[in-house]
């Protein structure tokens, strides 16, 4: 799983690009780059018999450097990371911190990539890459990128995990959040997404690691006796919510400058009958595991778990 991070409003479900893939996404993003040259050669073809030769060479050098470079530039930063071939295996470029690619970052990219593939045949991106933790070529490394995989292989076993535990909600209403960096707010994710994958104990020990460290950075702290993956969901969802409200009104800003009608005010996900429901008397227990089915994980929960740990109970029902 790739460390991408834009304030917990962002899905983050994001897997990192395998080897096997980037090398067919490269392999019909070079066959499409030397169809092009192709056929800027034929064209440039029956110019050569008349015009001078350095200026045809020129020519040529140019188309060369347009289709080489120009092409994964130009495409990567109109399509917000994407060219032909990773389209078609459905891959993407994004930045470090998760945002999209910039145009320096696709030229870099692009620069790097003359070197690593017209120039050494690849071997340098294929050793850098066995040697990055996070499949990085040196043209990633240089401008700061990683590539993703946009489409699971797999079916999607967990839903939306930030959802707030109905007896947490004043609690987190309250806290004090700017201690929690984006690599804590990352691991705790990772840490509910991966629940019901981990052993019991292990689960419980990591999940009380964490929750210890995110204590220490919030104000107040967890009540007692909870489990720490509804802890860590309550403080994930709080913090959601909050950057929803900032964007929303740096959007709303954004539009009286422009001198736009407010936007309509979004209907809520679910609306409880008779209002919020009723804290829970305790924290409930882990629900128990489903046996698992034809390669898949070991530990999965039943299949009215939609999305989450807890979901029964964090959704109110």
């Amino acid at each position: 799983m790739a460390e991408l991070v834009s304030g917990e409003a962002v899905a983050l479900d994001l897997r990192v690009a395998r080897l096997a893939s980037r090398g067919c996404a490269l392999l019909v993003d070079l066959l499409i780059q030397m169809t092009l040259f192709g056929i800027v050669t034929n064209v440039i073809g029956p110019i050569a018999a008349v015009a001078d030769p350095a200026w045809v060479a020129g020519l040529t050098l140019l188309s060369l450097v347009a289709v080489v470079v120009g092409y994964p530039c130009v495409m990567e930063t109109a399509t917000r990371g994407h060219t032909l071939g990773k389209m078609l295996l459905g891959l993407r470029v994004v930045s470090d911190d998760g945002g999209p690619v910039r145009f320096r970052q696709t030229l870099l990219r692009a620069l790097a990539g003359f070197l690593e593939f017209w120039t050494f045949l690849a071997i340098p991106a294929l050793i850098a890459s066995l040697c990055s933790s996070r499949g990085k070529r040196l043209g990633d490394v240089f401008a700061g990128t990683i590539v993703i995989q946009e489409r699971a292989s797999g079916p999607a076993h967990f839903g939306p995990i930030a959802v707030m535990p109905p007896g947490l909600a004043g609690w987190a209403s309250r806290l004090e959040l700017s201690g929690v960096s984006d690599g804590l707010a990352m691991t705790a994710r990772q840490y509910i997404a991966r629940f019901w994958e981990l052993l019991p104990e292990v689960r419980d020990e990591l999940g009380d690691r964490i929750v210890a460290e995110v204590a220490a950075v919030i104000s107040p702290p967890p009540p007692p006796g909870w489990r720490p993956e509804l802890v860590l969901s309550a403080v994930l969802a709080e913090r959601r919510t909050r950057e929803e409200r900032r964007l929303a009104a740096q959007r709303a800003y954004l539009r009286r400058l422009r001198g736009l009608p407010p936007e309509p005010p979004a209907a809520p996900p679910w609306a409880p009958a008779g209002g919020p429901p009723p804290p829970p008397p305790r924290p409930p227990a882990p629900p128990p595991f489903s046996d698992p089915g034809p390669g898949q994980p070991r530990f999965l929960p039943p299949q009215h778990y939609p999305a989450g740990p807890y979901r029964d109970v964090l959704g109110g029902r």
